[in-house]
Formats: structure tokens, C-alpha cells, sequence
């Protein structure tokens, strides 16, 4: 990449909105994401939407396909390694094995960890993600908390009807963004419901289902809120849409957990707490309802 192709693309970053949608793209991988989704997740309008695209695509930065009635996007792979390369390509003087220090701290770009722990407390907070079979939506969300939670919470999934085992596609898009799945398991509810388990502070249902069966009576007195969204195992068609159902949920749960965590790191021991997550939860399930246009589309 030349230094003129570079001001190009680095001119396309830099604006709020374009540099949300990359770094939303660059969370899905190759999969990619359709165009209503990353509209309603990054908060604009249609038009906005098509007009960013178009900028950051100019600026090859972006690649577009059809899939049947949608239009998906994918970060340029190519595009952004040539910019990488082209930043970094004299670092530390021609020596880069002395970046290793430059770089200390900053987040894996695979995983979302960050080397050093900005979230201190003695003991983590217990999060338990529920649906139905346990076997796509709150398998995702577990590892994403374990992953965004940054040690200050410990994620655990179930479900009511345990299917027994996890999703291939929910494994593939996991794999895809760096999670270890080994350990994974479908599993009951029971496993942490009753006297002698570690208490619970946040219990989140992911599917409608598990929202309206009668719930354990869970170890603690922890706040207790309904995402409900999607189920991608649903999807029809080819592999390559169900992976692409798959994207979209990770994405839509990357955005919630990581607004969830970065809000309870200032406010978690706040009275008022309670108050904020049904907010947020709020919010969440107005997101996960309501499509870029405004229109409720179908859960």
C-alpha cells in the first residue's frame, strides 16, 4: 500500500459511525454481517448506512455479496493487512521483534481480552445465560462474558430441555473469534439451582421460552432480566446462511455484553443497579426486536 491509498483508507476511519461499522465487521470474521443488522446495531438510518459502506468499500477496506434477498459485508482482509503492513512496516527502527512491548495492553483482536485486568474485585460476579436447549444462543453468550467479563464475572449457560449437545455452527463461529470450546456442554438449569451452589447475581433468558417456564429458585437474590432475541438454529438454506444466522447472533451479543460489562464496571455496587439493568435490558430487547427501518420483525 502506497502512502497515498493509505491517507485514503485511514480518512475513511476516521469518523465515528464508519469506524463502529469496521470494528463491528472485523468481530464477524469472514461470515460477515447483512446490512439491516449492522444498521440496527450501530444506531443509523438506511441511507447513513449505505453511504458509509460505500466509503469504507472505496476505500477497500469493505467487501459486499449477495445472499439471496440481502447484501452482506465482510471486512477486505487484504485491504486491512495492507494497512497494518504499511503503518508498522519500519517499526522499532527495522527491528519488530521489540514491538512485543509497544503492544503490552492492548486487546486480542481475536478474543476481546485485554492484557491487563482494568476490573478489580475480590470475588467475580456469577452471570448465568439461559435458553431453552442450551445448545446455541447461551453458549455463545457464556464464552462472550468469560471473554469481555475481563475475570470480574464468571459466565455459566443451561437451559429448562437440554439438547445435550452444542450447535455445530454456535462451535464454527466461536472457533472462527478465537473461543475455546472445549468444556462445552449442554446442560439443565437444575445444575445451579438449590442450596449448595455458588450464588447467582445476574440470570438472563435469551429465548422467550425459557422466559415463561417457572424458573429454579436460584442460590442469592440475583437481578433476573429477559434478552430475548433470535434463534439462529432456525435458519434455513445453506451452510453459508446458517453460519451467517450464527455471525449475526455473536455480533448482536457482542454489543450487548460488551455495553453490559463496560456499564456494571462503573455502577455494579451502585443501589440504583437494579434499576439500570432492567433499563438496559430494556434497550436490549427493543434492539433485538425492532429492525434497522423501525419495523418489528419476527423473533
Amino acid at each position: 500500500m502506497d502512502q497515498h491509498n493509505a491517507v485514503q483508507a485511514l480518512a475513511a476511519l476516521a469518523h465515528e459511525n464508519r469506524l463502529s461499522i469496521f470494528r463491528l465487521l472485523v468481530r464477524c470474521g469472514p461470515s460477515g454481517m447483512a446490512a439491516g443488522d449492522i444498521a440496527r446495531i450501530v444506531g443509523i438510518g438506511a441511507t447513513a448506512l449505505s453511504f458509509h459502506l460505500k466509503e469504507l468499500a472505496h476505500a477497500g477496506l469493505l467487501r459486499s455479496w449477495r445472499d439471496g434477498r440481502y447484501v452482506r459485508y465482510s471486512v477486505e482482509v487484504d485491504g486491512m493487512r495492507a494497512l497494518l503492513g504499511f503503518l508498522t512496516e519500519d517499526c522499532c527502527d527495522g527491528n519488530p521483534e521489540l514491538c512485543s512491548a509497544v503492544v503490552a495492553g492492548i486487546p486480542d483482536l481475536c478474543s476481546g481480552r485485554a492484557v491487563e485486568d482494568e476490573m478489580t474485585k475480590d470475588a467475580p460476579y456469577n452471570v448465568l445465560f439461559l435458553c431453552t436447549h442450551n445448545s446455541a444462543r447461551s453458549v455463545i453468550a457464556e464464552c462472550l462474558m468469560n471473554s469481555l467479563g475481563q475475570g470480574a464475572f464468571v459466565a455459566h449457560s443451561a437451559g429448562s430441555t437440554p439438547r445435550g449437545e452444542i450447535n455445530p455452527f454456535a462451535i464454527r463461529i466461536l472457533q472462527n473469534h478465537g473461543h475455546k470450546t472445549e468444556g462445552l456442554r449442554s446442560k439443565s438449569w437444575d445444575a445451579f439451582a438449590g442450596p449448595g451452589n455458588d450464588e447467582i447475581d445476574f440470570v438472563y433468558t435469551l429465548c422467550d421460552d425459557a422466559a415463561a417456564e417457572s424458573c429454579p429458585v436460584w442460590p442469592g437474590n440475583p437481578i433476573t432480566e429477559h434478552w430475548g432475541m433470535r434463534d439462529p438454529s432456525k435458519q434455513e438454506g445453506s451452510d453459508l446462511k446458517k453460519l451467517g444466522a450464527f455471525a449475526d447472533t455473536y455480533s448482536l451479543l457482542y454489543h450487548h455484553i460488551d455495553k453490559f460489562v463496560q456499564m456494571a464496571k462503573h455502577d455494579l455496587d451502585a443501589r440504583s443497579m437494579r434499576r439500570k439493568v432492567k433499563d438496559f435490558s430494556e434497550n436490549v430487547r427493543r434492539q433485538n426486536v425492532m429492525g434497522a427501518d423501525g419495523v418489528e420483525t419476527e423473533t
